[in-house]
């Protein structure tokens, strides 16, 4: 070997450790702007249907790998939040921050962010035409993916929302409201979303599987680290699924805070929807015998 091709392999051999020191050192400062940077950043959020604020001047923060509970009665304005943060509604005014980016404008949001966002419909929204492992990995083979794959993905998911594997080659109609709302929970996270999105996703279950299902979005959460934003109606358990806490009434949030701290604290408001008492800021209908 000449001298110039050792001076070569020596060059090239020194370039390509300083290439790969390069990396590892902006991959650590990635990762710790990525680490201190709010996942989701909700900025005095309004919005009005026939002259009623359905959500007004929501402001709030869901850190990176955070579980958020988002409580509150009925028309409370949850689904409309949830529905604005997947690009369905666009706010009247305020601002949607998804890693520092404004997606406030459904026009303006970069299909790469919505392949990012899984989401559980009030409704559950499953294709009738479709059987339940082509529903569950429908968003899957948009990406690319086999039929085989994607069968393969929500067999695995499957047992792990209560239903047997042979529920795969039936179709909607042939399922249970309860069953439904299982196999829309399993599409909402074949693609292990970096945002997942839950409307009432215990709703309808017994709750056994309601637990089940608050462990998956726990682990989700924790282990996979991704963000959650669930609107539910379900307390039992609520302080232990969840890392937060957020409150709606009348379109206002009224509490945001630790689910581990959320008993000891003094809200009327979270006192009421914890405890399920007719006394409280939030009117109840009351039933009376004759």
């Amino acid at each position: 070997m000449s001298l110039r091709q050792t001076g070569f392999s020596v060059f090239s051999d020194w370039t390509c450790r300083w290439l790969r020191i390069r990396g590892i050192i902006l991959f650590i400062r990635c990762a710790r702007q990525r680490s201190i940077m709010s996942r989701i950043e909700i900025n005095t959020l309004a919005k009005t249907f026939d002259g009623r604020d359905v959500l007004d001047d929501v402001s709030l923060t869901i850190e990176p790998g955070r579980s958020l509970a988002l409580i509150g009665p009925t028309a409370a304005g949850k689904t409309v939040l949830l529905k604005c943060l997947v690009g369905l509604y666009a706010p009247d005014r305020g601002e949607i921050l998804i890693d520092g980016e404004n997606v406030s404008q459904p026009d303006a949001r970069e299909q790469q962010l919505d392949d990012r966002i899984g989401m559980l419909f009030q409704q559950n929204a499953l294709f009738d035409s479709l059987a339940v492992w082509e529903n569950i990995g429908f968003r899957l083979m948009a990406r690319g993916a086999t039929r085989a794959e994607a069968r393969a993905r929500a067999e695995e998911l499957l047992p792990q929302v209560g239903l047997p594997i042979s529920t795969a080659d039936l179709f909607p109609a042939d399922l249970s409201g309860g069953m439904q709302k299982r196999v829309g929970f399993a599409r909402a996270v074949a693609t292990s979303p970096d945002i997942l999105l839950l409307d009432n996703p215990t709703a309808g279950l017994d709750p056994i599987l309601a637990a089940r299902i608050d462990a998956t979005i726990s682990e989700l959460a924790r282990k996979n680290g991704a963000t959650v934003i669930s609107a539910t109606g379900n307390m039992v358990g609520l302080t232990q699924a969840y890392d937060d806490i957020a409150v709606l009434h009348d379109g206002v949030l009224r509490w945001h805070g630790s689910a581990k701290t959320a008993a000891g604290e003094s809200n009327p408001w979270l006192g009421q929807l914890l405890s399920g008492s007719r006394e409280g800021p939030i009117e109840t209908i009351n039933f009376e015998a004759h």
